[in-house]
């Protein structure tokens, strides 16, 4: 069963339609025995980023309000999170220092990285980062993990 960390660009894909929406459709459950891997804070950022195409009219307002509703339903039921810890933000820190990184998307970073140590040390492969951000997408490969671009599915 193939370990997946989506960080808040590629999960939202799973909401609203956008350019790779199909490819991640095809990885979530429950169509896919994949585990899928958030970080606590990714439900922030996907409820903030579906309200923001709201306000900027490419999302109607019952479209955001189902598509919020659907994902409050799957983050609580369908995903494996991981909590935001002192040393989960000491790691990110350092990341955002090493890489440039936005503080969210260092923390993202550290997150995956921490599913990463879990993954090593019970033998099970992965996780790959999920993410359509380029600069997150650089670091996680320059710390050793698998990196996949849903944009690059179109």
């Amino acid at each position: 069963m193939p370990v997946l960390f989506f960080d808040s660009s590629a999960v939202i894909k799973r909401y609203l339609r956008e350019r790779g929406s199909g490819w991640v459709l095809s990885l979530v459950p429950p169509r896919a025995a994949n585990t899928v891997v958030l970080a606590r804070i990714a439900g922030v950022e996907v409820v903030s980023a579906i309200r923001r195409q709201e306000r900027g009219g490419n999302v109607s307002p019952a479209d955001a309000a189902a598509a919020i509703r659907q994902f409050e339903h799957d983050f609580a039921n369908e995903y494996r999170i991981i909590e935001i810890t002192v040393g989960l933000v000491s790691r990110a820190m350092s990341l955002a220092d090493r890489y440039a990184l936005r503080g969210y998307d260092a923390v993202q970073l550290a997150a995956a990285i921490e599913v990463l140590g879990v993954c090593r040390s019970t033998g099970i492969a992965g996780p790959t980062l999920v993410s359509a951000d380029q600069a997150l997408n650089a670091a996680a490969a320059a710390e050793g993990l698998l990196v996949e671009d849903p944009n690059a599915h179109p």
